[in-house]
């Protein structure tokens, strides 16, 4: 059984104030965990449920469908603060107290400013899935060896990508009104790879904080009124890492 791999969250774009494109200023670098922006989301299913694999469905052709209707989605999400992602604004690709650098194929390590670094991300997982050799779209054509630990590379790329536009971008995105779609494009790529395992949690460690505010179960009904008392501390961690 094949899946038609695609899918989306709706995004009205709303821009009653536009952006400046201006990076935010370190106190409002966490402006992503304040309570009127966590609590706002598009979607209000169970996305534990929603990740789950059906027991009639191959795991890697589950695994195939998520993957690339997160990269289509999370390529749009971009594409809407992409005009305020320059080299001027975003001079290495920077999340949280992490710098990101791109490795070619033939692992040399570069330094590069966020959008080169989003364009290489995209370029290549764009390249991987439309391989049919490696995402097989015909009856019968077997996934390749090394599938799992492909789909382990493009997610945690995929990540970086989230993590930048909640730390550099969320300004702008907030000011499109679009922050509820990026919260629930945010929260359902962890669940998804925390149920497959597919990115190592010192990889998104970085984001823990915000993860563990999305990806909370859903109070159950009727809802008591939310306690500022699960909003978690702000990270002490004053170093940089290099990724």
């Amino acid at each position: 059984m094949r899946f038609k791999r695609n899918g989306s969250y709706t995004l009205n774009r709303k821009s009653k104030t536009k952006p400046n494109g201006k990076k935010p200023t370190a106190e409002e670098k966490k402006q992503y965990l304040e309570a009127e922006f966590t609590k706002v989301r598009v979607v209000d299913f169970d996305l534990k449920e929603l990740v789950m694999l059906p027991r009639e469905i191959d795991l890697n052709e589950w695994l195939a469908s998520n993957t690339t209707t997160f990269f289509n989605l999370i390529n749009l999400q971009y594409s809407t603060i992409s005009e305020f992602c320059t080299g001027d604004t975003c001079q290495a690709m920077t999340a949280c107290n992490t710098i990101y650098y791109w490795y070619d194929e033939r692992g040399k390590k570069t330094k590069c400013t966020a959008p080169q670094y989003v364009d290489f991300v995209m370029s290549l997982v764009q390249k991987l899935v439309t391989d049919d050799d490696i995402f097989p779209t015909k009856y019968g054509k077997e996934f390749p060896n090394a599938f799992e630990s492909l789909i382990k590379k493009i997610c945690r790329y995929l990540f970086h990508v989230l993590a930048h536009l909640f730390w550099a971008h969320f300004k702008e995105t907030v000011a499109l009104d679009l922050q509820g779609h990026l919260n629930t494009l945010y929260a359902h790529f962890i669940v998804f790879v925390r149920e497959f395992n597919l990115v190592d949690p010192k990889e998104t460690c970085i984001m823990d904080d915000l993860s563990e505010i999305l990806c909370a179960p859903a109070p159950p009904a009727p809802a008591a009124p939310s306690s500022p008392a699960s909003a978690p501390s702000p990270s002490s961690h004053n170093h940089v890492t290099e990724r």
